[in-house]
């Protein structure tokens, strides 16, 4: 199994291009179901995630090619509505293919899924929406077993924002009957991104971006050619990597619209950001500032960059407070970080982090994919060697990460 070994107290310097979105390549990829024929998609990242389900298309019967960052999917030819639990147990986006199949094949047996072990996160709110919409659904032997003649478009509401969720009703309802109304629906850049694409292959979507979408259902729709939008949460993790180190790095090709609340946070712990149209520069003046922060639902903070911003509290220079809103289960690095000397106190959904104290080198263990991040920004300040292990976590979400980080003066490599 792959190590990952930090030397910490070097600063970065110099220029990272951020890589396609992990988030929105996988719902993008999935909504190739919905019609037949060659799909196209650009700046995609090689991500272990995005092979993962690209191996579940090829056992449906898709074929793909992928040359560099282009990949190129011809849908015509599915001959299993079938996601098997070998497949999609690492993958909790595995769920994304249900809203398709049943649209367009009007059947489905899809595994119950996995992914990283941060809460429960049930799909229960996918499931609901769909028998709303007509889906027979049985549970079978952790396998979801979905039949329907054709969707009916209905007004669906989530109790609680489901980014995924909405992915997959939005999908199904592209080609349902009627119109289907997503109240409560998740506004993040992702989903956006999605609706567009969608547009693109003939659906009619309104409210993208908001909390109420509508989508009046057609009765098929036309392969496309898609960009895939930059991963803000990389970008994220850079930034945070840039003001850890007193470093000053430029990130190239983000979109710092996406990134609005992330910005203003840092911001206030002192970072100074500058955006212009090919990206955005990152640097630290002065030491950073203790802030508290609370994650929630977008354009709110990420839940997916509070690992990142826990380590550079530990740097602050008095007492900060980090509340997860989002997921009940997601504060596992701390154990990590504080076999690093971290002063850190969990109390329910909060984390109490006294900044000021030196972080020193120790053999941690990755827990899921934005801790394993974690660990390795707090190596890139620890003193000593930092040795990162259980980073098949870290490969699902972050595109060659420790060779990104060398090439702007991270002393990081990769133990085979």
């Amino acid at each position: 199994m792959d190590k990952i070994v930090i030397e910490g107290g070097y600063p970065l310097e110099g220029e990272v291009v951020i890589s396609g979105a992990k988030n929105a390549a996988l719902p993008l990829i999935a909504s190739a179901l919905l019609a037949g024929g060659g799909h196209v998609f650009e700046n995609v990242p090689d991500l272990v995630d995005i092979k993962t389900l690209l191996k579940l298309l090829g056992y449906m019967g898709i074929r793909s090619s992928r040359d560099g960052k282009r990949l190129e999917i011809d849908t015509q030819g599915v001959d299993k509505c079938e996601a098997p639990y070998d497949l999609v147990r690492t993958m909790r986006a595995s769920v994304l293919v249900l809203g398709p199949l049943l649209a367009r094949f009007g059947q489905a047996r899809v595994s119950l899924p996995g992914g990283c072990a941060i809460g429960a996160r049930p799909i229960n709110l996918h499931l609901k929406a769909l028998e709303k919409m007509g889906v027979k659904i049985d549970l079978e032997q952790g396998y979801v077993i979905a039949q329907v003649d054709r969707l009916k478009g209905v007004p669906v509401y989530f109790d609680v924002i489901s980014v995924t969720g909405t992915e997959n009703v939005m999908m199904a309802a592209t080609l349902a009957q009627g119109t289907t109304v997503i109240k409560n629906a998740a506004c993040e850049p992702e989903v956006v991104a999605l609706a567009d694409y969608l547009v693109k292959m003939g659906a009619r979507i309104k409210g993208a971006g908001t909390d109420t979408i509508v989508i009046e259902g057609v009765s098929e729709l036309r392969p496309g050619h898609c960009n895939i939008i930059p991963d803000r949460i990389e970008a994220g993790t850079y930034m945070i990597a840039a003001g850890l180190t007193g470093g000053d790095l430029f990130l190239r090709n983000c979109q710092a619209g996406h990134l609005q609340a992330s910005i203003a946070k840092l911001r206030e712990t002192g970072l100074v950001v500058d955006v212009d149209s090919g990206g955005m520069r990152v640097r630290r003046n002065g030491p950073i500032r203790s802030v508290d922060v609370k994650t929630q639902p977008y354009p709110g903070f990420p839940t997916d960059l509070q690992a990142q911003m826990m380590v550079l509290m530990t740097m602050g220079n008095g007492l900060s407070v980090i509340t997860e809103t989002i997921f009940e289960n997601r504060f596992m690095h701390v154990g990590e970080l504080q076999r690093m000397g971290a002063d850190i106190i969990v109390e329910g959904r909060s984390a109490i982090i006294k900044g000021g104290g030196n972080l020193l080198a120790a053999p941690v263990m990755a827990t899921d994919l934005r801790a394993s991040a974690s660990l390795i920004l707090a190596g890139l300040v620890a003193e000593g060697k930092t040795e990162v292990s259980r980073v098949y976590h870290l490969d699902r979400g972050y595109e060659r990460l420790e060779e990104k980080l060398s090439s702007v003066g991270a002393h990081i490599w990769r133990v085979k």
